[in-house]
């Protein structure tokens, strides 16, 4: 808890210098490729977390593997952060930022579930759905496939589900059926 309201403190400091400074494009990529690199890099991710390694061995980690890559505000928030000994709270960081850049510029997240990868004009019939849900202009849709599914989707956008699945259908006659007291169970 502690933890979250500490990055998000970083986070609202970053997102404001980005705004500011007019490289919120590339702040936002930059964080985008961090988690990417925490989220493939066991390694890396318990570098950061350990308190056996000293913080200017980290800062020197982080330089090797982003400079030239980043803008050079991302870089000053990594120093800032190894200096000030907080780099464990850099994956959270660059999570919740990727957050606040989505609220910032009024993008809705949404997550659908099939069972099979949707073709583009159907993930553009699913974007429709969730800008008319949300009032929103844009959709940041993130699709995962559940193999396990017969058919149909389960949509979430917010605290709202449209459960289109066929198991959630086959579910529902079940119910109607067990209640129809002309229908007797053989």
């Amino acid at each position: 808890m502690v933890d979250s309201r500490a990055a998000s403190r970083y986070v609202k400091s970053l997102l404001g210098l980005a705004v500011e400074q007019n490289v919120l494009e590339q702040v936002h990529q930059d964080m985008l490729l961090f988690s990417k690199v925490a989220d493939s890099n066991r390694q890396f991710r318990l570098m950061l977390m350990s308190p056996v390694i000293r913080h200017d061995i980290k800062r020197q980690i982080l330089e090797q593997v982003f400079k030239g890559k980043v803008h050079q505000l991302t870089m000053a928030i990594f120093d800032i952060l190894t200096r000030k000994n907080r780099e464990p709270l850099l994956a959270s960081i660059a999570r919740e930022f990727h957050n606040a850049y989505n609220e910032y510029k009024g993008i809705r997240k949404a997550f659908i579930i099939t069972p099979t990868t949707i073709d583009p004009k159907l993930r553009k019939e699913f974007e429709q759905i969730v800008k008319d849900m949300s009032g929103k202009k844009e959709v940041e849709l993130i699709e995962r496939v559940d193999k396990e599914m017969i058919g149909g989707f389960i949509l979430n956008v917010g605290d709202r589900q449209i459960d289109a699945s066929i198991k959630n259908k086959l579910k529902a006659l079940k119910v109607e059926f067990s209640q129809n007291p002309y229908i007797k169970e053989y």
